[in-house]
């Protein structure tokens, strides 16, 4: 596997931190200030993960100091037996056969984290096991989650909320349709010269229909987010080599993992949510919901390599 090499801190860390001193200077007043909210999207394989650590590092250490709780979506799947009643009530749904897709994760849960940070309550962050059911996953019991703000001297200031889909924004149903309706006709007139890369051309409209009605209630999740990190790709099919890579390196270190025909598999059920949703989080992912939403967010343009080609402030 292709180590990856980060150099996104270096645009991602200033930018934070200007804002951070923004958002603590607002809050100077306040006798019970609320931690500053940071959401990370980013295509699988494309430096994360590795984007995360380097930021919870950097705060945590002098000269800042500050407590820092990374908190991702994927944490915030469906128990099993939830995740099994979704797909059977959707038998007909691929998007829904496993856990990925908005739907799939419970948002009541983290809109309770969300509340119970911004009060600097003493609250537990909740796990979730990938291992478990042969796979499948299920939540890790309550009773083993980290819990944070147990020391009141010393509260979490800094809550990065990480994960594939965060920020995605739901499409007005006549937006739906016509990039369905492309992806068809893209699908349909494929040809050996001209082939159609796409997934989203091989669901039909009430099934993406129904990610996009879920995704409404994840919009209680973006307002509440401070600043915007979005890692974009020069090619989304980038996605497939970068998780092909990340496959072989868990087989090299394991001894066991998915074939490549699989991963192929396991990329395709989360691309349609890819070519349906990355316009708007380039044209801003607070459009529309916050008044201030201009100059939160900062976009990176990365290469196939994985190498910062752009930085957009948005």
């Amino acid at each position: 596997m292709a180590e990856i090499r980060d150099d996104k801190a270096q645009y991602v860390v200033p930018f934070i931190l200007s804002l951070l001193a923004e958002h603590q200077k607002a809050c100077s007043t306040s006798s019970n200030p609320p931690p500053f909210f940071i959401g990370l999207n980013g295509v699988q394989g494309a430096g994360k993960t590795v984007l995360v650590d380097i930021l919870k590092t950097t705060l945590s250490s002098p000269p800042h100091n500050l407590s820092v709780v990374v908190f991702s979506l994927d944490d915030l799947y469906l128990t099993h037996a939830d995740q099994v009643a979704l797909a059977q009530s959707h038998p007909d749904n691929p998007l829904l056969q496993h856990r990925g897709q908005p739907s799939t994760h419970d948002i009541p849960l983290a809109l309770s984290v969300f509340a119970s940070l911004k009060q600097n309550n003493p609250t537990k962050i909740p796990q979730y096991n990938k291992a478990a059911f042969s796979g499948q996953g299920d939540r890790v019991p309550e009773s083993d989650w980290e819990e944070v703000n147990t020391d009141p001297s010393h509260p979490v200031r800094v809550v990065l909320f990480e994960g594939w889909c965060v920020g995605f924004r739901p499409l007005a149903q006549e937006v739906l349709e016509s990039k369905h309706a492309a992806a068809v006709a893209a699908l349909e007139n494929s040809t050996a010269g001209n082939p159609y890369k796409g997934r989203l051309g091989h669901n039909t409209l009430e099934s993406i229909t129904t990610i996009n009605e879920a995704l409404k209630k994840y919009d209680e999740i973006t307002t509440q987010l401070d600043a915007f990190i979005h890692i974009d790709a020069l090619d989304p099919q980038y996605v497939y080599r970068w998780r092909l890579e990340q496959e072989a390196g868990l087989r090299a270190a394991r001894g066991s993992g998915m074939t490549d025909e699989q991963v192929k598999h396991f990329v395709d059920g989360y691309y349609p949510a890819y070519e349906l949703y990355t316009d708007t989080l380039r044209q801003g992912v607070f459009k529309g919901i916050k008044d201030d939403w201009q100059n939160k967010q900062l976009r990176l343009v990365v290469g196939e390599d994985r190498k910062v080609r752009e930085v957009v402030k948005i």
